[in-house]
């Protein structure tokens, strides 16, 4: 039998002396089966709008975890990001980051050839670059609707376009100036060095994440952990944004108060649970959205194992398979 289900709180995190708890989120998708809105997709994958709540202002919190600038809680902040259009018969598909194999040298060729149009249009510098994000003050693009590329990747970009809300005309000159910057790579070294190599070419320019840091609105259970854990940048922005702890990888010593969310949670799970058999922590909170919907579990000792009527026979631990079904 799987773990039995508790409706989401506000206190789910405890306070010192209480419960000590260890919170892991884990990845959600997009329903895709939803009737198609004539405004669009919602913005954002399930736990993103989990962790940083419906306006999804995802680039200021991305780029407050990858730099140590400060970052205006008041500014609309954009994140741009080279990106790989491949053709199929009768459209184009965003490719994922991983696929493409951007170097540091590449992506900084990239944007120095671009940039002249790219602060003409946003009229503002870039803030801060790396391999994969470039970020800027959204300027006259701020209004826009944007998907990110975890969201897009590997769909029909029709639909995961950048889309006007309440000005009209804006998202037309969001494709004016990305054909401008698509035509100026397509002659460029870059691409040229690709294609001897066999990779594919950096074909766009991909906008996201537009919005400001005042526009965050973490979840109780993040806001009140001790510390947070996991790689991704959204987490090592939210860390700097609540001023908590944060640690890259699980910490088996840290566990009681923490919240976590990582690449391959099905390998923590060995170290959780025994965590609980040790009595090192007593609950593990498991957020996780089935059909895009936040649903939270509390899992204690005995939630480990298969519930059997022959009580005379040992009892099998669960898989992580059955856990999260």
């Amino acid at each position: 039998m799987p773990p039995k289900i508790r409706g989401m709180t506000a206190n789910s995190t405890p306070t010192p002396g209480q419960v000590r708890r260890f919170t892991l989120l884990l990845s959600g998708e997009d329903v895709l089966d939803e009737p198609e809105s004539k405004d669009g997709p919602r913005q954002g994958l399930p736990h993103e709008r989990f962790l940083l709540g419906e306006a999804m202002p995802l680039a200021p919190v991305l780029l407050l975890g990858q730099s140590n600038q400060a970052v205006n809680p008041t500014e609309v902040i954009a994140c741009l990001q080279p990106v790989h259009l491949h053709a199929t018969r009768d459209h184009l598909i965003l490719m994922g980051q991983n696929q493409i194999d951007l170097t540091v040298e590449e992506s900084a060729q990239l944007l120095n050839a671009a940039l002249p149009f790219i602060e003409e249009d946003f009229q503002n510098s870039v803030l801060f670059q790396n391999q994969h994000y470039w970020f800027i003050p959204a300027g006259p693009f701020s209004s826009l609707a944007s998907y990110s590329i975890d969201q897009a990747h590997g769909r029909n970009i029709d639909w995961w376009m950048p889309r006007d809300t309440h000005e009209e005309g804006i998202a037309k000159r969001w494709r004016k100036l990305q054909n401008e910057i698509q035509m100026l790579w397509h002659i460029g070294p870059v691409n040229e060095e690709r294609e001897q190599r066999g990779m594919p070419s950096i074909n766009s320019l991909w906008i996201s994440g537009i919005g400001k840091l005042s526009d965050v609105r973490a979840p109780e259970a993040l806001k009140q952990s001790r510390c947070l854990m996991g790689q991704h940048p959204i987490l090592t922005g939210l860390a700097r944004l609540l001023d908590l702890p944060h640690e890259l990888t699980l910490n088996e010593n840290n566990l009681a108060g923490s919240f976590a969310w990582l690449e391959q949670p099905q390998l923590a799970w060995p170290q959780l649970s025994a965590a609980l058999i040790k009595k090192q922590i007593d609950e593990v909170a498991l957020i996780d959205f089935p059909k895009g919907k936040v649903r939270e579990r509390i899992l204690t000792v005995k939630d480990l194992y298969k519930k059997s009527w022959a009580f005379w026979k040992k009892s099998e631990p669960l898989t992580w398979k059955e856990i999260t079904q």
